[in-house]
C-alpha cells in the first residue's frame, strides 16, 4: 500500500473560537506549515486571511503567503480556489493562483448549495449560497493550471463528481493520477455526504479501480479521526485540520499536534506515512524549481 499523504488543512475560512490555534497572517501560516511537516505533513492547504480573520483573495497575500512557507520547509503548497466566497469569471477565481504559484491549487469539479441548516430553528441559515462549477469553467481551471505547472486537487462533494473527474481524466484533461478531496459535512452544513465512516464507503462504488485518482478525506464540522481510520485501512489519504473543525473534545490542539495524531494513527495500522518528495513520486509531480 502506498505511504499515507497527509494534507493539513491549516484554516480554510475558520475564526478562532475555542480553539486559538488558527493561523491567520502569511507567517503564522508559514510557521504552522513547518510544524506540520515535521509532525508528518507533506501538503499543506492554505486560505489567505486579513490579520482579524477575514476572508481575502488577494493574489498579492497567497503569493506572500507561498514565498513564507518555502522559505521554512519543503512541504507542498495546496491553495484554494475560494469556495462560494469568490465568485464571477473563471479568469477571475484563478488569479491568486497564478500569482503564488503553489504547487498544488483546488478544483471543485462541480456545483452544491452551500446554505447551512439550523435544525433547532427548523430554517435555514441563508438559501442562496450556491457554488457553481460549471463544466467550461472546471476544464479552464485544469488548462490552466497545467500551463502553470500547478497540480490540480479535486474537490468531491458528492459521488456525481466522482464520475466528472473519471470523465476529465478520460479526456486527457487531467494527469494521471488525480489528487482528489472528499468533504464530508458534519453540523449545520449539508453539501456533502454525512461525517461517519458510511458517508466516506458511500463514494468507494465509484473511485476509478486502476488507483487513476488519488482521494483523501476531510471533515467539515466533525472530528476526522473515525472516517481517517478508514481511509487509512482502504489506501486512500487524510487531510485533517483546524480549517475543518476545532475539536474541543482533544483539549483545542494545535494543527500539528492533530497531525502528529493521524501520523501514529498510520503507523499503528501498518501504513507509513509519506514526506514531500514521496507525495511527488505518488502523484507524479515533477521537483521544484
Amino acid at each position: 500500500m502506498k505511504k499515507l499523504i497527509i494534507n493539513v488543512r491549516l484554516n480554510e475560512w475558520e475564526v478562532r473560537g475555542p480553539n486559538q490555534h488558527i493561523p491567520y497572517t502569511p507567517q503564522e501560516i508559514a510557521e504552522q506549515a513547518a510544524q506540520c511537516r515535521e509532525a508528518g505533513a507533506s501538503i499543506v492547504h492554505v486560505h489567505a486571511r486579513g490579520p482579524n480573520g477575514e476572508r481575502s483573495h488577494s493574489p498579492e497575500l497567497y503569493a506572500e503567503i507561498t514565498r513564507e512557507i518555502r522559505a521554512r520547509s519543503d512541504i507542498l503548497i495546496h491553495t484554494t480556489l475560494g469556495n462560494v466566497y469568490l465568485e464571477g469569471e473563471a479568469a477571475d477565481r484563478v488569479k491568486h493562483v497564478q500569482a503564488s504559484k503553489p504547487d498544488i491549487a483546488t478544483i471543485d469539479i462541480g456545483s452544491t448549495n452551500m446554505d447551512r441548516y439550523n435544525p433547532a430553528k427548523k430554517q435555514w441559515e441563508s438559501t442562496d449560497k450556491v457554488y457553481a462549477n460549471s463544466i467550461e469553467s472546471c476544464m479552464f481551471f485544469a488548462k490552466t493550471m497545467r500551463d502553470l505547472g500547478v497540480k490540480p486537487s479535486l474537490g468531491i462533494w458528492s459521488v456525481p463528481f466522482m464520475r466528472a473527474a473519471a470523465a476529465f481524466i478520460e479526456m486527457g484533461l487531467l494527469d494521471n493520477p488525480v489528487l482528489a478531496k472528499i468533504p464530508l459535512c458534519g453540523g449545520s452544513r449539508l453539501a456533502g455526504h454525512d461525517a461517519t465512516p458510511d458517508g466516506l464507503r458511500a463514494f468507494f462504488h465509484a473511485v476509478p479501480p486502476d488507483g487513476s485518482i488519488q482521494w483523501a478525506v476531510c471533515t467539515k464540522h466533525a472530528n476526522i479521526f473515525p472516517c481517517a481510520a478508514v481511509a487509512i485501512a482502504e489506501g486512500g489519504h487524510v487531510a485533517p485540520g483546524l480549517g475543518d473543525y476545532q475539536y474541543p473534545e482533544l483539549g483545542c490542539p494545535t494543527n500539528a499536534d492533530i497531525v502528529d495524531r493521524i501520523a501514529r494513527m498510520s503507523r499503528d495500522m501498518g501504513r507509513e506515512v509519506a514526506s514531500p518528495d514521496d507525495a511527488r513520486e505518488i502523484l507524479r509531480m515533477p521537483s521544484r524549481t
